[in-house]
């Protein structure tokens, strides 16, 4: 199956907290099924319970939601009605195509928000700031609201890397290769702490959806570390090389 509605809770218990969320296209395995939910695996091999009416039957995506945030039209007119919002990574199947747009079951989104499923960039970190200024929102997944651990998952997944750890610990165990202490930082380390983790953007920069700004933003390295640790969170507990 696959997540068929632009976005859906991931959810510790049926009536729990959310854990992460799932996007439109974001394939699951359903391992159990109840009067009004699903308990899932998803691609990571996370597994928690999703509203029954998320789901729908898998269709080869053709392309992925490269903006932000677009808008899938009743027609193929921006002056027409919008129906859905879909967020950055997204995934969707083109019914057919016309100049300016293409049609999906989900509406008509323009060409200019989307790229071809293979077509990839290379940069997680120029992928991050897609999303700069994003509200920060704990298990946020999307362009509507996303945690730093969502965040490291969106720039991965658009530079088309297979995603095997959503939450920060799992990354930090997962993620890329350990550097030394006192390595300098370099574009696409990735930086972790006790519960967060931060892309490096450039050698004194760092890109991180946190609480503290409440929003996806640049911070410089030094003053990040040094917050932190006044805060009661500690010293960086990895710095990892992707």
């Amino acid at each position: 199956m696959q997540i068929g509605v632009p976005l859906t809770d991931l959810k510790r218990s049926e009536t729990g907290p959310r854990d992460r969320q799932l996007l439109l296209g974001d394939r699951v395995e359903v391992l159990e099924t109840t009067d009004s939910h699903h308990r899932v695996k998803d691609a990571s091999g996370y597994t928690g319970f999703i509203d029954s009416a998320a789901t729908t039957k898998s269709t080869e995506a053709t392309h992925w939601v490269s903006a932000r945030l677009t808008q899938a039209f009743e027609a193929p007119d921006f002056k027409s009605q919008d129906q859905h919002s879909l967020s950055f990574t997204a995934t969707v199947t083109a019914l057919s195509e016309t100049e300016k747009f293409i049609e999906t079951a989900f509406g008509y989104i323009p060409k200019q928000h989307v790229k071809a499923i293979d077509n990839r960039p290379n940069d997680p970190a120029e992928m991050a700031a897609t999303l700069l200024g994003t509200p920060y929102l704990w298990g946020g997944n999307s362009s509507l609201g996303i945690d730093c651990s969502g965040l490291i998952e969106a720039a991965l997944r658009a530079t088309g890397q297979p995603i095997t750890a959503r939450d920060s610990g799992d990354q930090q165990n997962t993620l890329g290769t350990p550097q030394p202490q006192g390595t300098a930082h370099r574009r696409n380390d990735l930086l972790f702490w006790k519960g967060h983790v931060a892309l490096v953007s450039d050698p004194q920069t760092i890109l991180h959806a946190n609480a503290h700004h409440m929003a996806t933003v640049y911070e410089d390295i030094d003053t990040a570390i040094a917050r932190i640790k006044a805060q009661g969170d500690g010293d960086i507990t990895a710095h990892k090389r992707l």
